[in-house]
């Protein structure tokens, strides 16, 4: 409850200036790593090592990377903040990871996980063909490929589009964390 509020109070930050995240007063990595660096334990890096697969997108190459293996808290920040990285939307100059820029592995695995032998669970605001995401109408289920990933088309994953880049007041982010959470009961009763 304390993150989900924590972002809560970043969302209307955001929403205060005229041009929302894109005000050059509005800097969502800086935001994100103080976030981070407060809410996550000291050794969430060990926690997280093997078990969490991190997608990001190599800037020299366009290439895409798995990140799974940390060092430290600090580095596992660090690939956190390149995989949220949007150019332009966040700034002009990526993250580094390792010493190497990388922006949202989104642009070249969407859902990278085919590459993997051990069962993934799959995660998205955007309802597609995954593990964990929103249910829309079945009656509309038309699925577009992008990025190695699928997502559906829909009115509703339009406006979750826009909720990610220009955040909603609190009593929609908090009806989007609620459905969050009825997604991921749904799987783990189903599973």
């Amino acid at each position: 409850d304390d993150l989900k509020e924590l972002f809560f109070a970043l969302a209307t930050e955001v929403r205060k200036t005229i041009l929302g995240p894109l005000s050059p007063k509005c800097s969502l990595l800086a935001n994100l790593r103080t976030v981070l660096q407060r809410m996550l334990p000291e050794d969430s890096y060990l926690l997280a090592s093997g078990r969490l697969h991190i997608s990001l997108t190599r800037v020299v190459d366009g290439q895409n990377v798995m990140a799974s293996e940390f060092s430290s808290k600090e580095e596992l920040i660090q690939a956190l903040l390149c995989s949220c990285f949007l150019p332009i939307y966040c700034g002009f100059i990526p993250p580094s990871y390792r010493g190497v820029r990388y922006v949202d592995g989104g642009f070249t695995g969407l859902q990278p996980v085919s590459s993997l032998e051990e069962p993934v669970i799959t995660v998205s605001p955007f309802t597609g063909e995954l593990d964990i995401c929103p249910r829309d109408c079945p009656a509309i289920f038309f699925c577009f490929q992008i990025f190695n990933g699928s997502i559906q088309i829909s009115i509703e994953n339009l406006c979750r589009i826009s909720y990610a880049l220009f955040p909603p007041s609190t009593m929609v982010l908090n009806d989007i964390f609620s459905q969050g959470y009825q997604d991921t009961a749904l799987f783990l009763y189903r599973n």
